[in-house]
């Protein structure tokens, strides 16, 4: 009987060497996290693709549209899946083919794993192609660049059959490039710069300074919004929220006001790689684009840098603005993002700030204030919500006990 199944493929996994049934193994567990609720029957490799079923009913768009966000994924086809029958899998050819939309030209690609099959690939190219042409006889044969291809594949004594594919995300699966923390804010930025990071397969632990109590939470909770956003790729298993308001306040009144921007992004970050060496992390990612704004030109960056020992990641680096909020759209943060909230990057906001910093005048305007212990006290009143969207993060121990919860039950009624 022929079912509805969606086969997964993938491309850069498949160069992976001796490592690559870890790589393959770790795509099946996020797929099967991503789908949870959609019904599945069964998750699992078959063939140099992933092979996904449901049960009690076919397989559906929406099926292959969340399969399709889920990094690792190259391409993902809603394909028949048949017994040997010949007039079976030609049926179905059939039908793939009539899915496909508007053609005018096509050809058949047939491939079998199963060598012990009778028929050869020419063989089946020439059985399903005579098929085909009878089925639409106002249609042309062309072996180079058709408009539409069905693809027939012999794997394990079944025959997959498909012609339309969604394009995936591509890259790696979460949880194969070890842990980041992320400098994460409700703006267009660093949600797709912690994306990207997540795409090549890091677990993502996202850090939102928030301008509390100075401000109100409204930028905590967009960041929750673009976390959940982010579900179907899995990247992220716990949120940190640091209360920094009042501590910008106190860098306000010590520091001069041009070199403010650089003065909060040193602490931010300092703070930022105390809860990396908790978590096990192994380099920060921020979302600043070369020039974008003042504190993101070269000498600001080098200035903001000498703060920390591990490697800092910069996915945007090179991208504008308009690049940045396509992906945006691209991975559904963008209407989120685009909403207007008080935090922390808009709390005492210098007229002319320093685009060009001398790193000794940033020394000398760090050392007006008693930063270690300020650091100290941000990493204290650290706050986390925990997600339960990466199958691959594992919490601290330290940190189940040491801080409260985001969002406790009085502010469950938002």
């Amino acid at each position: 009987m022929t079912r509805r199944v969606c086969l997964v493929h993938y491309h850069e996994i498949g160069l992976k060497g001796k490592n690559r049934s870890t790589f393959e193994n770790q795509l099946v567990t996020n797929l099967h996290r991503a789908l949870r609720g959609h019904g599945v029957d069964a998750v699992k490799r078959v063939s140099g693709h992933v092979l996904v079923t449901f049960e009690g009913r076919q397989a559906t768009e929406e099926d292959a549209a969340t399969i399709a966000q889920v990094p690792g994924v190259a391409r993902v086809s809603l394909a028949y899946l048949c017994g040997l029958d010949e007039a079976e899998y030609c049926a179905a050819a059939v039908r793939a083919l009539g899915e496909f939309g508007d053609f005018e030209t096509f050809k058949v690609h047939a491939r079998r794993s199963a060598t012990t099959y009778g028929l050869h690939t020419l063989d089946i190219h020439q059985l399903v192609g005579g098929v085909l042409c009878e089925a639409f006889p106002d249609k042309k044969v062309k072996m180079h660049d058709p408009d539409a291809t069905v693809f027939v594949l012999v794997v394990q004594g079944s025959v997959y059959v498909y012609a339309a594919s969604r394009v995936g995300v591509g890259g790696l699966p979460v949880g194969t490039a070890g842990k980041v923390v992320t400098l994460l804010s409700s703006g267009f930025d660093s949600p797709v710069a912690t994306w990207m990071v997540g795409r090549r397969g890091a677990v993502c632990v996202p850090v939102h300074f928030s301008g509390r109590p100075m401000t109100s939470d409204s930028s905590e909770w967009l960041c929750q919004d673009i976390v959940n956003a982010l579900a179907p790729a899995g990247l992220i298993g716990r949120l940190y929220v640091v209360p920094f308001g009042e501590r910008q306040r106190e860098i306000s009144l010590a520091v001069p006001q041009s070199l403010r921007i650089i003065t909060y992004r040193r602490v931010m970050l300092a703070v930022a790689e105390r809860i990396a060496l908790l978590e096990g992390a192994k380099a920060l990612v921020t979302g600043e684009s070369l020039g974008q704004v003042a504190s993101q030109t070269l000498d600001n960056i080098a200035a903001v840098n000498e703060m920390v020992s591990m490697p800092v990641l910069r996915p945007l680096i090179g991208s504008d603005k308009m690049e940045i909020m396509r992906r945006a759209e691209q991975i559904g943060t963008h209407d989120i993002s685009s909403q207007s909230a008080e935090d922390c990057c808009t709390l005492f906001m210098p007229r002319r700030p320093e685009t060009h910093a001398r790193i000794d005048a940033v020394h000398q305007a760090w050392d007006s204030f008693d930063h270690d212990t300020m650091i100290d006290e941000l990493v204290a009143s650290v706050e986390y919500v925990d997600f339960d969207h990466c199958p691959s993060y594992r919490p601290p121990a330290c940190m189940k006990s040491w801080h409260r919860e985001l969002a406790p039950a009085a502010r469950d009624e938002r």
